[in-house]
């Protein structure tokens, strides 16, 4: 597969062309962001670790019915995925409380909430990313009741598939973040799967094994992401 031009590059990722249309390369970088890009770093070997990670679970995904744009893994900071047009939403799932949900409701962090929250933001930093329903989503134009109502059961089932595949590990979903792309008319999930988009917890010490030891300064930050690595892949 050859790499041609570079087409974009956000936060936490570069995207390039390929000798094929309908497939891009997707890389990792180890810069890494928090509030919308207020706070910027590096995480050494981030970008190695995330791709690892997010390839895993995608194949665990796809393998349970999820479409997803992974093609294959390429390298130890590359993919090969599917282009899709990416939708303008941040679908979000909460299953304890913890970070903005703290902040805007004034619930105590680690609160076990009695069904799991359904968020949308809508996918633009420059506006600080703002929550919105269905109802913004149609209105705007950036996606039809029919898509809406598929990411929302996507969503919802993925959250019960990494429950149970951190479960395993030891490991807490406390909340995450996806994304969603159209692939020749289809929705499927792009983006992402890693402790830049989750929170993720250890069972029985609650030690943050996630993107919060960058944002709250706890320090490890590096060791936090090579452990869930070397839970999720066993390397």
């Amino acid at each position: 597969m050859e790499k041609r031009d570079k087409i974009y590059e956000g936060k936490a990722k570069i995207l390039y062309t390929t000798d094929n249309p309908d497939l891009l390369i997707q890389y990792f970088k180890d810069d890494a962001t928090a509030g919308n890009g207020k706070k910027k770093g590096t995480i050494d070997e981030k970008g190695i670790m995330n791709n690892g990670i997010t390839c895993k679970i995608f194949e665990y995904l796809g393998q349970n019915g999820i479409p997803t744009h992974l093609v294959k893994m390429l390298s130890e900071r590359e993919m090969l995925i599917k282009k899709v047009e990416i939708v303008k939403i941040e679908v979000i799932i909460r299953n304890r409380a913890a970070g903005s949900l703290c902040r805007n409701y004034g619930v105590e962090e680690g609160k076990t909430l009695l069904c799991p929250i359904l968020e949308f933001c809508y996918k633009e930093d420059k506006y600080n990313d703002p929550l919105m329903n269905a109802y913004h989503i149609k209105a705007l134009g950036i996606a039809t009741e029919q898509e809406i109502e598929k990411i929302s059961a996507y969503t919802f089932k993925i959250n019960e598939l990494m429950q149970k595949f951190f479960a395993v590990l030891k490991i807490e979903l406390i909340d995450f973040k996806l994304e969603f792309g159209r692939y020749k008319g289809e929705i499927i999930l792009a983006d992402e799967i890693s402790p830049d988009t989750c929170r993720l917890w250890e069972v029985g010490t609650g030690v943050r094994l996630d993107k919060d030891r960058f944002r709250n300064d706890l320090g490890n930050i590096k060791e936090g992401y090579q452990e869930v690595l070397k839970r999720v892949t066993g390397k």
